[in-house]
């Protein structure tokens, strides 16, 4: 290329996706009907009406006079302004008594205001589209601490769009083919892999809302295009690439403008400052844009923490610790618990006027690093190839130029293969460290080659950011081969509900008679994809033999869009041999009525059953298959007030119902920086000889999992990834585990397809153990359990926030509320049914991630849902058994106060001691706030103590650093040899027998108890009854208070008054009979 080059031509405004046309969304809120409302009119009734304010629209019911329960059924509808930010709209509705419809001179009180009954504040975040919407029973909240307030009110709330008026007529504007929106981006091919290394010996070792207080609101961006946090890595790391072909150099074009482009309009209106004033929100409120989620926050955040941060376990990486100290102002900055990693950034969009070619691409270089894109495709029918890819080239080093040139795929020499390029200098090049929209690409001249050979012009931009850029997720990256499972993403889970399929009864079953002696056995069988269950034996019915009753509930788990269906089978067992067919019947999931709360009655169906193998009344051999074979009577529902439990019950990170429109408001942001790991051990050989792991996180709360890309053979690899989440509960528990990628091999088509990801380690984190608006940052050690023992695999690099500016009051709220959503109080499911559920529910969620792309691997997803964590070990049975150990330390510890106070070995305690006595004695009313007051000074104390930061996995918790070989070979075994069971068996029954005789020594004491008055002891009774009849006289005589003191110093006495031999009244209780003697 030439020397000097002409300035860049101005081409039309960059490609966009097109322009939608905007929606006019409507609110509709149904007000249908409220119960128990407090009596206002002074005859023991209420006139009430409700007053429904939404974004400063406000609109009343009519007026129901005199009734406590009353009905409206009325539907109110408001304008939704700004659609994008419904989510952060509050809907008020307020309960009203109407002083029109007093009787006269009663409900007296002056002033003309209506009273009040209640009200209720909905977020946005529960609106539910039309279709969706159900009838939702909100309890009604006071205005004020001293407002009596009752009852509840029920309402329908739905959102949809409706169609846009026809534009107005304007002039077109210029714009010619090369403003035409770009095509879908299609799957880019996988790069070159270096050779499939062989797994090491660990590795294979390893596979296995309130008015006052503030509120805050967090918007997720869906994850397709654009992460919350994307990362890179430290120092370059030598990128995969085919070898780098150098064309010749072109002219310096000169810098790049930079333009934002969010619609295709040649000067595009800015986006409004994420701190600038909105109309309506009020001017306490300020939203401030992390990444893809906005979050509302009022001014007063709970905070004034020190920044200071003490190391404790784990450990603490120093110079990472982050504190906002100014408890008003909300994190500014998208990226700031991680590093931040410089990158380059090319974006190729087209080129134009090239001669005609084979199969184009463009080959990047800029330094050492070189990057060739796919083959370019004619998707406009122009003779214009198009590419629309972005690379990213680590720039922790920066280069001096780079290059961008054009080669034709189809040349025979590498002379006529070059169809020109374009040379910059990277010092002109514009850094964007806080992107605020993407850049605008412009056409520049290509450049070089033999004179005539080449023409036209190509369209790209070129910018300096970090990984916190939007282009960054889905661009080609010189830290590791482009293959789909090298990528980062976020995942969703899918929407799981409860199937509750109520079996009722069944009439016209052709049913043949019993063996004699046998009763009818009919039974009905349910099946949901891999789900299946069966009723119990039916009663049948007395006047009739083909009516059947059983009136028992079946539930199973079924996910979003429900396209599956319900198989119903009803089959006769009746028979020694195999159970004959009576009918059966399909029912479409999606035609299933959803139910919210309890109070929602469903109603029951009759369903046709077909088919059938019983020969009654139709001869041998069955009917055709639509023959009718009976009816049977259901009533099914999908539940969604329930929460779908797909996580152990201990380390739950959502508690949330199924039905959004249950969801309460979230409390806080939970923000994860994911730094990077140290000291891996190698997972895998390669080359024959050298070690090297391909490690990366997956990060699990709620139903959302994020994983990280892949940093491709590294022990010490530097992901740099930030995420957030919405925190509905603050007592959830954050995963985040490490893991070896295997699957990219099998992307690559080496014919491992079934190779699966190793883990490597696992951290938990519980969200209140974290302090509000104070970072974490930390190393926890990677510990997995092996056949061998314990093993450290690592160390990762972890920052954990937690932000939240809920004052005391949202505090109690929340933590006095029940934990689990109102069905599982009202209707509780059994805990066998629920771990069936719950495997359903892992195995659904697995099957649906393992379907995305990248996909997130079934042992991946077994392995952070905690599969295998009621198992049987002995591991953990000894692990628990010293946990109840530690949770009675302070009782055997009271007894050993108790006994030093007794025996004087420390006279001034003991005489306190006999002076507290005499006080609580004498004034009892002192003992609960005296022992109130403890407690309280005992936390006090203890917070000297607190722990400074999250704690991970703790070995000698888990008794993992002191476990025999023989408990880890039966924790691993699935299946072992006979021999191997029978000697554990043999070894379960000496643990076995010292529980049973711990067992009969308790029993033991207690019939010694019931021997006092038994008389299986004659001589004993006597003495008791009489001993007790003497008590009873001298405690009527003598005063309770001379009684207590005299009974608490002569347990206080002196040792020189003591008696080294048992009490009398111990050597009493030892002589009584138990049942022992009775046992065979």
């Amino acid at each position: 290329m030439a020397a000097g080059a002409p300035p860049p031509e101005s081409g039309p405004p960059p490609p966009g996706p097109p322009g939608a046309m905007r929606v006019a969304r409507r609110l509709a809120v149904e007000v249908v009907d409220a119960r128990d409302l407090v009596p206002k009119d002074g005859l023991g009734t209420s006139s009430a009406f409700a007053v429904v304010d939404f974004d400063g629209q406000r609109k009343r019911t009519r007026t129901v006079p005199r009734d406590l329960s009353p009905q409206w059924h009325e539907r109110l509808e408001f304008a939704v302004h700004d659609p994008a930010a419904m989510h952060a709209e509050a809907l008020d509705v307020s309960l009203y008594h109407d002083r029109r419809f007093n009787p006269s001179g009663g409900g007296g009180g002056g002033g003309g205001k209506n009273h009040f009954l209640g009200r209720v504040r909905i977020y946005g975040s529960q609106f539910s589209r039309r279709g969706e919407e159900g009838i939702v029973y909100f309890p009604l909240e006071k205005r004020s601490l001293l407002s009596w307030i009752r009852g509840e009110v029920g309402l329908k709330i739905y959102y949809y769009d409706e169609a846009p008026p026809p534009p107005e007529d304007r002039p077109p504007e210029g714009g010619g083919g090369d403003n035409a929106p770009p095509p879908e981006v299609p799957p880019e091919a996988p790069r070159d892999l270096p050779d499939i290394p062989a797994p090491t010996e660990a590795a294979v070792e390893v596979q296995q809302p309130p008015v006052h207080p503030p509120v805050i609101i967090v918007e997720e961006a869906p994850p397709p295009m654009h992460h919350p946090m994307m990362p890179p890595m430290h120092g370059p790391h030598g990128p995969m690439m085919p070898p780098a072909v150098h064309g010749p150099h072109g002219p310096m074009a000169p810098p790049m403008h930079q333009h934002q482009h969010p619609q295709p309009q040649p000067e595009p209106e800015p986006e409004p400052e994420p701190d600038g004033g909105e109309a309506g929100y009020p001017p306490e409120v300020r939203k401030t844009r992390m990444a893809t989620e906005r979050v509302r926050i009022a001014r007063h955040l709970s905070g004034g923490l020190g920044p200071e941060y003490y190391a404790t376990s784990p450990r603490v990486i120093s110079g990472r610790f982050v504190s906002t100290g100014d408890a008003v102002e909300p994190v500014q900055s998208s990226y700031d618990l991680v590093e931040p990693m410089r990158y380059l950034f090319v974006r190729v969009v087209k080129v134009r006027g090239i001669r005609a070619c084979e199969g184009p691409y463009v080959k990047i270089q800029a330094g050492p690093h070189t990057l060739r894109s796919r083959p370019g495709r004619d998707v406009s029918g122009t003779g214009n190839p198009e590419w629309n890819q972005v690379f990213a080239i680590n720039h922790a080093k920066p280069e001096p130029t780079l290059e961008i040139s054009v080669w034709d795929g189809g040349a025979p020499s590498p002379i006529e293969a070059f169809l020109g390029g374009v040379c910059f200098d990277l010092s002109d090049v514009p850094v964007r460290d806080q992107p605020d929209g993407p850049l605008a690409p412009q056409w520049y001249r290509l450049e070089g080659g033999e004179p005539g050979m080449v023409t036209g012009d190509i369209m790209v931009a070129v910018w300096i950011g970090t990984q916190a850029d939007e282009a960054f997720p889905e661009a080609w990256n010189t830290d590791a081969p482009y293959a789909a499972y090298t990528r980062s993403k976020v995942y969703q889970s899918p929407k799981l509900w409860y199937l509750r399929a109520s079996v009722i009864e069944a009439q016209d079953l052709r049913v043949p008679a019993p063996p004699p002696g046998l009763p009818f056995d009919v039974r009905v069988k349910i099946q949901v994809g891999f789900q299946s269950a069966r009723t119990r034996r039916s009663v049948a019915s007395r006047s009739s033999g083909s009516a059947f009753a059983w009136e028992e509930d079946l539930m199973f788990v079924v996910s979003e869009p429900l396209d599956e269906s319900l198989v119903v089978l009803v089959e006769d067992r009746s028979m020694i041999k195999e159970p004959a067919l009576l009918g059966h019947a399909t029912i479409p999931v999606n035609s299933v009525e959803q139910r919210l709360h309890e109070r929602q009655l469903v109603a029951s169906r009759w369903f046709s059953l077909e088919g059938g193998t019983s020969d009654i009344g139709i001869g041998p051999g069955g009917g055709p298959p639509g023959f009718y074979s009976g009816r049977l009577h259901l009533r099914l529902c999908l539940e969604g007030g329930y929460h779908v439990l797909d996580e152990a019950a201990h380390v739950c990170s959502d508690y949330r119902p199924t039905a959004k429109q249950l969801w309460r408001p979230p409390v806080g942001v939970l923000e994860l920086g994911i730094i990077g790991a140290c000291g891996l051990l190698p997972m895998k050989t390669k080359g024959g000889a050298k070690g090297s792991t391909d490690a990366y996180c997956v990060a699990k709360y709620g139903k959302k999992w994020v994983r990280t890309r892949t940093v491709t053979d590294s022990l010490n690899p530097r992901w740099n990834e930030q995420y957030t989440w919405q925190v509905y509960d603050p007592c959830t528990v954050l995963t985040v585990a490490v893991f070896d990628n295997w699957r990219m091999f099998a992307f690559a088509g080496a014919g491992d397809e079934q190779r699966q990801d190793y883990r490597i380690g696992k951290v938990r984190v519980r969200v209140s153990t974290l302090e509000s608006n104070r970072a974490y940052t930390a190393s926890y050690p990677l510990l997995v359990l092996l056949r061998s023992g314990l093993k450290k695999m690592g160390e990762v690099q972890l920052a954990v926030r937690f932000t939240s500016p809920a004052h005391l009051p949202d505090t109690w709220a929340t933590y006095t509320s029940p934990l689990l959503p109102r069905m599982h109080y009202l209707r509780p499911i059994g805990v066998a049914q629920q771990e069936a559920l719950r495997a359903a529910a892992v195995r659904v969620v697995a099957a649906w991630l393992e379907r995305s792309e990248p996909p997130l691997g079934r042992e991946v997803v077994r392995h952070m849902l905690d599969v295998d964590a009621h198992t049987w070990s002995v591991r953990r049975a000894k692990a628990n058994w010293f946990r109840i150990m530690g949770v009675l330390a302070w009782a055997v510890g009271l007894a050993r106060w108790l006994d030093s106070v007794q025996r004087w070995r420390s006279p001034p305690t003991t005489v306190l001691v006999h002076v507290l006595y005499l006080v609580l004695v004498w004034y009892p009313e002192l003992a609960v706030p005296t022992a109130s007051l403890y407690v309280f000074l005992i936390g006090v104390w203890y917070y000297r103590f607190r722990p400074r930061g999250p704690a991970g996995m703790d070995a000698r918790l888990s008794q993992a650093d002191t476990v025999e070989a023989d408990d880890l070979e039966e924790e691993f075994d699935a299946v072992p040899p006979p021999e191997v069971l029978r000697a554990r068996y043999e070894r379960l029954r000496t643990l076995a027998g010292r529980v049973q005789r711990v067992m009969g020594d308790v029993a033991a004491q207690g019939e010694r108890v019931q021997a006092l008055v038994s008389w299986r002891d004659p001589r004993a009774s006597r003495i008791f009854v009489g001993v007790c009849l003497a008590v009873a006289v001298a405690l009527y005589a003598m005063p309770s208070k001379m009684v207590a003191v005299a009974g608490g110093f002569y347990y206080l006495r002196h040792p020189m008054f003591r008696d080294p031999m048992p009490p009398a009244a111990v050597n009493f209780f030892r002589r009584l009979p138990s049942l022992s003697d009775r046992m065979l």
